[in-house]
């Protein structure tokens, strides 16, 4: 089966194609575009070891698809665009609907009914989605929701302290996000180290969260109702004391300001006032900017916050995972986080840290250490790719 899996950000448009059975799965091509709306969108497609790009100006998400599924043929890996079979969405909100189902009318009102928490995410699915079934009518589309993962979480640690009328009826409670990722990372490990059952995991990246997991099943996500709660984020706020809002109400800021600021200008490009780039906060801190350092000490904390109480629901953890584009990549933000855990059994091996290569699944826990680290790369499109095909699978069965 010819899969697409489609990755989509409020002007931005990623994908990879797939040739999958129920075995194995082989990359047929990778492709991105930027700037959308913007003019003059950066795009490229990679197939094999061949790489096609260029600028071009690309109006919305529907554009971009017709671009890029036209380069897929130019470039070979179609023959024609009628031979994708499946287009899988790592889709994010969908409120009471979750796993991953068939995209039909009752899919995408229910995404944009919860559209409003998550603004930055639903909006541009919802269209890519519309868009697809315009450019390909008979295609079917597979929307894998990033809550899946968190549905084994237990109830009391889905509920906040509110009126339970606003759980049963209008779903107001903890969902967890990122679950493509979460699942991923459980996945692996387990091949890894199957003895190991308990895996603490941090995503870390433009969007952050911490993953409790437990036999493979996840137990406590930091995420919330929404994507902009739970660790700093690049540029949204995390946890938030809803109170405080009073205070900014009564300073004279409305409520499309605040939730701006709150939504886009918060989180490691708030506090430090430089960049919402880790790197670029980083440098800053190092060249004596107290402001930047203040956000890479908030951000670390926030995330030894969750990684702490996630010992205690989980009774210790077998494993400390570190994934995404800070985790992989920023050593000292992981010797950070590790610092002062050898209550816990987790002793970072320092030399190890320094050499690992993000790109590269590592182990870097110290011989004396109770618990293992690791650096692994996550792969939320080949979960999404699996799922996908396991819908239509199932659907092809039932009606063979």
């Amino acid at each position: 089966m010819i899969v697409l899996v489609a990755n989509l950000g409020s002007t931005s448009f990623k994908y990879k194609l797939y040739n999958i059975d129920a075995d194995t799965e082989t990359v047929l091509a990778v492709g991105e575009a930027d700037r959308l709306g913007l003019g003059q969108s950066i795009w490229s497609v990679s197939i094999g070891d061949t790489e096609i790009e260029g600028v071009v100006d690309l109006a919305d998400h529907a554009a971009a698809i017709e671009h890029h599924l036209s380069q897929l043929v130019v470039g070979g890996a179609l023959e024609s665009m009628d031979q994708v079979q499946a287009i899988g969405f790592k889709a994010v909100h969908g409120g009471p609907i979750s796993g991953a189902v068939l995209v039909d009318d009752q899919v995408l009102d229910t995404m944009q009914q919860f559209a409003d928490v998550a603004p930055q995410h639903n909006p541009p699915y919802i269209a890519a989605m519309k868009a697809f079934k315009k450019t390909l009518p008979n295609i079917p589309q597979v929307a894998a929701f990033e809550t899946a993962f968190h549905q084994t979480i237990p109830p009391s640690r889905q509920v906040y302290g509110i009126p339970h009328e606003w759980v049963s009826e209008l779903g107001v409670r903890r969902y967890g996000f990122h679950g493509a990722s979460h699942r991923y990372i459980a996945t692996r490990m387990a091949e890894l180290a199957p003895k190991v059952k308990t895996v603490i995991n941090s995503h870390l990246g433009g969007s952050c969260s911490i993953c409790a997991i437990k036999d493979g099943q996840s137990q406590a996500n930091s995420f919330g109702m929404t994507a902009q709660s739970g660790t700093f984020h690049a540029s949204r706020v995390g946890d938030f004391d809803v109170f405080a809002l009073l205070k900014l109400f009564a300073a004279g800021l409305d409520q499309e300001t605040i939730f701006k600021k709150l939504g886009s200008e918060s989180g490691l490009l708030g506090l430090s006032g430089v960049s919402s780039d880790m790197r670029e906060v980083q440098r800053a801190a190092n060249d004596g900017n107290e402001q930047a350092q203040l956000a890479v000490e908030a951000f670390v904390e926030s995330c030894r916050h969750y990684i702490g109480s996630y010992l205690a629901v989980l009774n210790g953890a077998d494993a400390l995972v570190f994934t995404g584009g800070i985790g992989q990549h920023e050593a000292a933000i992981r010797t950070a986080i590790c610092r002062d855990l050898e209550f816990a059994g987790i002793r970072l091996d320092e030399v190890k840290n320094q050499e690992a290569k993000g790109n590269e699944e590592t182990r870097l826990d110290a011989p004396d250490s109770r618990t293992q680290i690791w650096v692994l790369p996550t792969n939320e499109e080949w979960v999404v790719a699996r799922q996908t095909f396991q819908v239509l699978n199932k659907k092809n069965n039932e009606g063979a």
